[in-house]
């Protein structure tokens, strides 16, 4: 499994951004996929997830504002971020995982998900 992160960049506070990623390698239909991002320092921080059946989860930090998306051979999964603030500076990853199973929390534990990529860059500034 490969998993292509782009779309990331430097904006300013307000901006938005589209992030992309390309899954091969794989089928992807039954997967759970989602995103996660890491800024120094910190731990990793899962945001959102898209189950089989299009059903998304997302985090408090990020409700509102980011929309998880996948491509209908779910071979391609998006990640649109509005309103972007300082704060979610980061490297964002996004991950996929073929056994985890979905739930009403599932963002929380993208981090542990069996693939993910090399991550692309996410600079908000002031």
């Amino acid at each position: 499994v490969q998993l292509m992160e782009s779309g990331g960049g430097s904006v300013q506070t307000g901006g938005s951004l589209r992030l992309s990623c390309a899954a091969s390698g794989s089928r992807f239909e039954t997967y759970l996929m989602g995103w996660f991002r890491q800024a120094p320092g910190k731990e990793r921080e899962g945001l959102a997830t898209i189950d089989s059946a299009g059903i998304t989860t997302y985090a408090d930090s990020v409700r509102g504002r980011f929309t998880i998306s996948a491509g209908n051979s779910r071979n391609s999964l998006y990640l649109q971020m509005n309103n972007l603030k300082p704060e979610d500076t980061a490297m964002y990853y996004c991950a996929a995982d073929p056994s985890l199973q979905a739930t009403s929390s599932a963002y929380s534990y993208v981090p542990i998900f069996g693939y993910f990529g090399q991550g692309t860059q996410v600079t908000v500034s002031s």
